[in-house]
Order: C-alpha cells, then sequence, then structure tokens
C-alpha cells in the first residue's frame, strides 16, 4: 500500500514542511543529495558546494536551505518528490526517512489544517518586527535563533524532546513541538481509531489469511470491487478465496484490518461507508448483519444457475429470464435457448413441464420460481426479452459480455455459436469495415472446429508439431492464445509483470507475457511451432520461479499450462504424451 496515492498535494506538502528539520540532519548527507540532483530537486551551484563541505553544521544548514529552495521553487512536485526519496536504497540508508514513510502509511502523523496560515502570520509579523529593528539588533537576534536551533538538534538527536509551551518560539519550532507521536493508535488499546486517520477517509489496509491488500471504501459502499492486490481488483467473497478462506464462507470475519473483522467494523458503523453514500442497511445487532450477509452471498450465487434436463447442461441467466417461452436465459455450449427450448430441443412447441423437468442442483426450476428468485414476467409485458418481433429474438442469440475480457461495450457476435467478443480481443482482431447487417462471421473457435477434420486427416506426433511452420498453423496458434486470454480471469498472464511487480526483472531475466506473445505472433517473428510453444512455457516458467513461495499463484500457472497441453495436443492431433517440458524449449 503506498501513502502517496492517497494524500493530496496539499497534505504532502504540509507533512514536508514538518520534516525538514529531520531530513537535513541525516548523515552522511551525499547519497541523499545525489537522489535530489538525479531528479532536479537541488540547483547545481548548491550541490558542489554542499558536497566539498566537510562541516556537520554547515552542511545541515545547507540540505536546509535547499529543502526551503524545493518548498519554494517545486511546490507543485511534491508528490514526485517524496516518490523519488522513498525509494527502495535510500530507505535502506536513512533511518529518519522510514519513519518518516511509517508516519505516513500508519497514519501517526496529524495534518493541522491551521498550521500553515498560523506560520504565515508568523512570518509576517516577525518581518515587521525586524523592519523596527536597527541592523545590530537584528544580527543579535539572528544569532541567538541559530544557537537555540542547534541545541535544539542537539537535544532532538539524543532523546525525542517533549513538546513546548514558550510563546517565544519562532515557526519552524512550534511545527516541530506539535509534531505527532510516532507509536500507533492501537498501542493504548484503542484510543485513536484508525477510521479517524487521513490516509484511511477512502482506503484501509485489510487482510484474509496470508494475503495482504488496500480496500476502497467507496467501491465497497457501491457493492463493486472493492478490495486490490498488486493491481488485481477483487469482490469481498473473491478475496476472501484469494486469502485461502473460501471454506468459511464468511468474508466479513474472514477480512480484517489491523485485527479487526469487517463485520464489527460495519456492525458498530465505524464509517466504513463515505458521508455521502447511504449507511441505513447497515444494522447494529450481530443477528440482522448476519442476514444481510446471507442475502448478499445468495445473490451472489442467484446471478446464473446451472440447470439439466436430461443429459444436457446449461446455464440459467436470472437477468435473461422472462417465461418459459420467452427470453433466451439458458446457454449451452452451442446456442442460447428459452427454457422450453432447453427440453424440447428448440421446438416451438409449449411443454408445460418445462418448470418440473429442468433441475436446478437436483430440484425442479419451479422451486426457484415459487420463492420469487425467478420471476414470470406478465403477459403483457412489453420489454425486448418478451418481444416476439425477429430482430429483438435474434439479439437474444450471443453472449452480452465479452467471452474473453468478460466486460460489455461494442460486441462482435458469431454467427455459429453464442461467443461474442470485443474487436481488439477477438484474434485475429477484426477489422470494423470487415462487419456489416448482411455479413456472416464466425469466431476462431468456430473456424477451427470447422476445418480441423481437414487439416489433420491422421494424428502426428509431438515433435512433428513443434517442426511445423508457423505460417500454416496460425489458426491453431490464435486458438490456443485465446483459451489462455479466457482461462485466465484475472488477468495475470495477460501484461507486462515487469511495471506491476516489484522486483521482477531482478528474480527473471527473461520476462514474456501473453500480449508480448500476440504482439510477436503478429509481426511473424516466430519462425516455427516451437518458437511459439518455448515462449508460452517461458510463461509458465517464469511464474513458477517468481512464485517458489507462492502457492496461490503458482497454481494459477500450473492450472494455465495443463490447459495448453491439454489444447495443444488436440488442436494438433498429437497422438503420444509430451515426454518432458525440455522438448518444447
Amino acid at each position: 500500500m503506498d501513502p502517496l496515492d492517497f494524500l493530496t498535494d496539499k497534505q504532502l506538502l504540509q507533512f514536508f514542511r514538518c520534516s525538514r528539520t529531520e531530513m537535513s540532519c541525516m548523515e552522511p548527507s551525499h547519497t541523499f543529495l545525489n537522489q535530489l540532483r538525479d531528479h532536479h530537486f537541488i540547483p547545481e551551484k548548491m550541490y558542489k558546494k554542499l558536497i566539498r563541505c566537510r562541516s556537520k553544521e554547515v552542511r545541515e544548514k545547507g540540505v536546509y536551505q535547499v529543502l526551503d529552495w524545493v518548498e519554494a521553487e517545486r511546490p507543485d512536485s511534491i508528490k514526485v518528490f517524496w516518490n523519488c526519496v522513498f525509494r527502495d536504497h535510500l530507505l535502506q540508508q536513512y533511518p529518519t526517512l522510514r519513519l518518516l514513510r511509517n508516519r505516513l502509511l500508519d497514519g501517526s502523523f496529524t495534518f493541522y489544517e491551521k498550521l500553515p496560515e498560523k506560520v504565515e502570520k508568523e512570518e509576517e509579523e516577525d518581518k515587521k518586527n525586524k523592519g523596527s529593528v536597527e541592523g545590530e539588533e537584528e544580527d543579535e537576534e539572528e544569532k541567538e535563533t541559530r544557537r537555540k536551533k542547534r541545541n535544539q538538534k542537539k537535544r532532538s538527536e539524543s532523546a525525542e524532546e517533549q513538546p513546548s509551551t514558550s510563546t517565544q518560539s519562532n515557526p519552524s519550532q512550534k511545527r516541530k513541538v506539535q509534531r505527532p507521536k510516532y507509536s500507533s493508535p492501537f498501542s493504548k488499546k484503542e484510543k485513536a481509531d484508525i477510521w479517524t486517520w487521513p490516509i484511511y477517509k477512502t482506503h484501509l489496509p485489510v487482510t484474509c489469511g496470508d494475503k495482504e491488500g488496500t480496500l476502497n471504501r467507496d467501491k465497497l459502499a457501491k457493492g463493486e470491487r472493492c478490495i486490490v492486490v498488486q493491481g488485481r481488483w477483487f469482490i469481498p467473497s473473491g478475496f476472501e478465496e484469494f486469502g485461502g478462506k473460501k471454506s468459511s464462507k464468511n468474508w466479513k470475519y474472514s477480512i480484517r484490518c489491523r485485527n479487526t473483522t469487517l463485520g464489527k467494523l460495519i456492525q458498530a458503523k465505524k464509517a466504513l461507508f463515505p458521508s455521502n453514500q447511504s449507511t441505513g442497511s447497515i444494522t447494529e445487532s450481530k443477528e440482522d448483519d448476519d442476514d444481510e450477509e446471507e442475502e448478499e452471498a445468495e445473490q451472489e450465487k442467484e446471478e446464473v444457475f446451472k440447470v439439466t434436463c436430461g443429459a444436457i447442461n446449461g446455464m440459467l441467466h436470472k437477468d435473461r429470464f422472462a417465461s418459459g417461452s420467452c427470453g433466451k436465459s439458458i446457454r449451452t455450449e452451442l446456442c442460447w435457448m428459452t427454457p422450453v427450448e432447453f427440453v424440447t430441443g428448440r421446438s416451438a412447441l409449449e411443454d408445460p413441464s418445462w418448470k418440473k423437468d429442468i433441475q436446478w442442483d437436483g430440484k425442479p426450476l419451479n422451486v426457484l420460481i415459487e420463492s420469487k428468485i425467478l420471476v414470470i414476467h406478465s403477459l403483457l409485458c412489453k420489454c425486448k426479452l418478451c418481444s416476439s418481433t425477429a430482430k429483438d429474438r435474434d439479439d437474444q442469440d450471443n453472449d452480452d459480455d465479452c467471452f474473453i475480457c468478460r466486460s460489455q461495450g461494442s460486441l462482435i457476435c458469431c454467427d455459429k455459436c453464442p461467443r461474442s467478443f470485443h474487436q481488439r480481443c477477438h484474434l485475429p482482431n477484426v477489422d470494423g469495415a470487415m462487419m456489416g447487417d448482411d455479413c456472416q462471421w464466425m469466431c476462431t473457435f468456430c473456424v477451427l472446429r470447422a476445418s480441423q477434420s481437414c487439416h489433420y486427416p491422421k494424428q502426428m506426433t509431438y515433435q512433428e508439431a513443434l517442426t511445423c511452420r508457423i505460417s500454416d498453423h496460425l489458426l491453431e496458434c490464435q486458438y490456443l492464445l485465446l483459451c489462455l486470454y479466457q482461462a485466465d480471469k484475472d488477468h495475470i498472464f495477460v501484461a507486462d509483470p515487469c511495471i506491476h511487480v516489484r522486483n521482477y526483472t531482478s528474480v527473471i531475466k527473461t520476462p514474456i507475457w501473453l500480449d508480448r506473445v500476440v504482439e510477436k505472433l503478429q509481426q511473424n517473428l516466430y519462425q516455427t511451432v516451437q518458437h511459439f510453444v518455448s515462449d508460452v512455457w517461458l510463461i509458465f516458467t517464469n511464474c513458477a520461479t517468481f512464485n517458489r513461495d507462492n502457492a496461490e499463484f503458482r497454481g494459477m500457472g500450473e492450472r494455465l499450462k495443463d490447459l495448453f497441453e491439454r489444447e495443444f495436443k488436440s488442436t494438433f492431433s498429437i497422438q503420444l504424451q509430451h515426454p518432458t517440458a525440455s522438448n518444447s524449449q
């Protein structure tokens, strides 16, 4: 969790003002100054002067002047400054920077809204007072101020000083006096709640099992995917499964924030939802909270139902259901059907027994209708599901979501199967100029199925398949990639891991990902099938190497690897088992 993502520039600037003295005392300062120079946060003349300086006191004063210059000349780049100094190599060398970062992370730093205004007024008064004093007295006051600062720095190095009540302290001293304590609020039995910390107004650190993530309170209130882990977003129940707590089926008590369950926080109305969101559904009693959780879990399971009729299997989608003969709500591998068509094999004859013949979880479908989970539309209903026009019925023949990325939008529909795709998700990508109302289009899945019998009249060995020219088997490679994209539901292997995963390149010397494989395939960089297979296998090898201690992610790679091997053998009609992984490397 990066605290800089959740703080405004104004808050970061205030934190900067209150931390300048501590940063100026860091020794040795050369690495710190070099980092500032690399990011243009120090004038070149100042840098050369400080690097040559041997006096510790003069050097500290010089670093403080540099930080003054940053505040005056680079206030709009304050977030860049903190990102610059919170790099790993600096955090390892300077304990002060680690302490400052921890203050932002655990909320122990308090942002005083009136502090900057008060400081500015005092500075104006000081200027007025200095204008009325003669030059000799002004010099004496400056010397006295410098002596006080040096004494204060020495005392702060030996032990943390108690807040002073002196009304004669200058503005910088007042900021140092009002600095909050470093200890966590939970060290004194939760006298200060983390929900009052500025950084947690919108985000909370959460854990489930051995997994850590950040919960977005706005998204939780809206019922969206609200927990992010290294760029992956989860709903609470999904994060519960990701953390290995799926068996508990109670995410409000298996997900914790600082050793406090989310259930307790919601029950106590600890402002998990923002003030502008409705909290009327949050109950105070545990019984009501448990009932609400059961309802939410039931709703998640009620969107799609696995149904059977004899030997036929399908998935019934609640949002498409209208009645027995209206609303193509049951999807099979081949098409969308109404419940009556599912029973009678696409016959137009009405079959009143569909409520009993279609089974869900060993029970007749009528159970869902009687419990009002499935609602039959009125005979007078005029919605598109109940419409009898050919266009409205044809619009129900394909999926509402992209088969690859599972999101909605502008989709192209296959005329031979129920799949739909975004033009960029399908392989090969579909040119909009090719599409038209009268143009028949088949997806790669259907094209391969229709042409597979003529492609491979006989079986071949694994080695024979690897030596084939890639130009003769683009269709098969595109199909295999689509299978991997569709199976990678969390998009773990899609994008460049070097961007999102910390320290990835220090472990993996040859990174590769699905988007890169597609790019190389489209640019004709593969000569044989073996070159293509080697890159795909390298994805899984890298996953196993990097996640040696992470069984969850390693298992994802192994499942995708098994899928690829099965589909490869089936697509190329392989007659023998793949002997070793090394054959494809």
